[in-house]
């Protein structure tokens, strides 16, 4: 089959992580690559840029497939993480919107996919047919040794071939037992976010830490700046992506600082209580509000709980924190996770210069400190 010649040269290009949401013109592949490499199974494309930096930050090898309309969600994400801090990040997409395409919807953005990524910088290489296969070696190699991104597209025909007799692996039982007996206040709130983060920074010790974009990353490094965190100067929604990331690249404890408005605006939850790494915790510092953006409401104010989505995902510890001496008792207890920590906090946000680091900095002084 041609999917074992992909197989082959991701091996090839030492690859060891997928990051993958499946395409039905390749569905034989993304069958099969569960079985040759560590897999995580992502809800959203976006995500999975996240996943890959974390990932390579810790030393992995990993690589995105999907299909290309993913594209389209993932393209800020690209831009303000993988090309601000200058990361590889190879992209296997199946082209959608080519090729005798049924599906309507399919057409008008992925027929502009070579546009959108000559006006972005993105290099991209088009595979035509299966002889061309060897070229996804070449996209790799690229994208690590110019720590960039770079796309794939493979259009449809080049799977055509002999019929496969590939029909998936036996589905694992699903049959489970839910007991759920939650009752939580939400508190009225007397921390602010720079509050939580001082709690939390007095507890670093070893721990890989990625911080949310804007101020909470400004308040961890006043609080205490350190190489051990990586600070985000873009990317909504990420923090915890990375984390995930980080935490399926090392055995060091990694701890993600991030927020209501950023967690609600993900699907990584999910993909963290399905992948279940016991060293990441989760500490959403929940004010209710974009605080660095003049504390707009988020619905978390005054309506979701996000504790109870992380249960409903799987996590496998969680709890919730009104004050600094609960969420104090709280980090000293925390053990095998994934953790989720659930800090209710009062809009502010204090005042605290920039960073002085440029993202080559953050990131260069992160990488040798965790791997």
């Amino acid at each position: 089959m041609y999917e074992d010649r992909v197989i082959e040269i991701l091996k090839e290009q030492k690859i060891n992580l997928i990051a993958s949401i499946p395409c039905d013109k390749t569905r034989d592949l993304h069958f099969l690559l569960p079985q040759h490499f560590r897999h995580i199974g992502l809800t959203r494309e976006e995500d999975g840029v996240g996943v890959c930096a974390g990932a390579f930050l810790a030393g992995m090898r990993p690589l995105m497939a999907m299909q290309s309309s993913g594209l389209g969600n993932m393209m800020n994400a690209i831009m303000s993480l993988t090309k601000t801090y200058d990361l590889p990040l190879p992209i296997l997409a199946s082209w959608r919107g080519m090729e005798n395409e049924t599906i309507p919807a399919q057409v008008p953005f992925n027929a502009a996919i070579p546009g959108i990524l000559d006006a972005t910088g993105i290099p991209y290489t088009i595979i035509h047919d299966s002889t061309g296969f060897g070229k996804i070696g070449n996209v790799i190699a690229d994208a690590y040794g110019n720590l960039r991104p770079h796309v794939a597209l493979v259009l449809p025909g080049s799977w055509d071939g002999p019929e496969s007799c590939w029909k998936g692996s036996p589905l694992p039982p699903r049959k489970r037992e839910i007991d759920l007996r939650y009752q939580r206040e939400i508190p009225e709130p007397v921390m602010t976010r720079n509050d939580a983060i001082q709690v939390i920074a007095r507890h670093l010790d070893e721990q890989a830490v990625v911080s949310n974009i804007g101020v909470p990353s400004k308040e961890l490094c006043a609080a205490n700046d350190r190489a051990l965190n990586f600070y985000m100067l873009g990317s909504y929604t990420q923090a915890s992506p990375i984390g995930l990331g980080l935490a399926t690249g090392t055995s060091r404890d990694v701890w993600v600082i991030d927020g209501d408005g950023s967690t609600l605006g993900t699907g990584i939850l999910p993909v963290i209580g399905a992948e279940k790494p016991e060293n990441l915790t989760i500490f959403c510092l929940d004010n209710g509000a974009f605080g660095s953006t003049g504390n707009q409401l988020t619905p978390a104010y005054a309506g979701t709980d996000i504790e109870l989505l992380a249960i409903a995902s799987g996590f496998r510890f969680t709890a919730k924190a009104g004050t600094a001496p609960e969420l104090e008792q709280i980090v000293k207890g925390l053990g095998k996770g994934p953790n989720f920590v659930h800090v209710i906090l009062k809009p502010g946000n204090a005042d605290v210069r920039n960073i002085p680091l440029t993202p080559h900095q953050i990131r260069d002084r992160f990488v040798p400190a965790i791997r």
